[in-house]
């Protein structure tokens, strides 16, 4: 399974336990391969780091932050056009998911309400789980 993960998805995953660690259990057991483009790693990169500080995280989040962007294979994204989303800051995503044929996995409400662009599924970390146990 190729997919695409938010920014923030991956921060409550290294940061914390519950459903977006497990989907990144799913890269480090090779059932889904992630996949982003430099905009996507360095928002990611960036929310880590702010989340662990709120929260005083006590376990290594700067090695998990290493591990997973050692995993996500970068792509070149391909151009939308003009703005799909109400959010500028998510069209990367998008773009990345079209690149890889991947599919997204985000919190976010507005990459969600998009449906399903250009044939991209966008799941919840819970839906994607359920979608694709195993």
């Amino acid at each position: 399974m190729r997919v695409v993960i938010d920014a923030n998805v991956a921060a409550a995953g290294l940061v914390f336990r519950g459903e977006a660690w497990a989907c990144l259990v799913k890269l480090a057991r090779r059932q889904a391969f992630a996949f982003g483009t430099a905009f996507t790693l360095e928002e990611t990169r960036k929310t880590v780091i702010r989340l662990a500080r709120e929260r005083k995280s006590t376990h290594n989040v700067g090695g998990a932050l290493t591990w997973y962007l050692e995993r996500v294979r970068v792509v070149e994204p391909v151009s939308l056009g003009k703005q799909r989303s109400r959010d500028p800051h998510d069209d990367p995503y998008l773009a990345a998911a079209l690149s890889a044929h991947a599919v997204i996995v985000t919190y976010d409400k507005d990459l969600l309400d998009l449906g399903k662009p250009f044939g991209v599924e966008i799941f919840r970390p819970a839906a994607f789980l359920r979608r694709f146990a195993g």
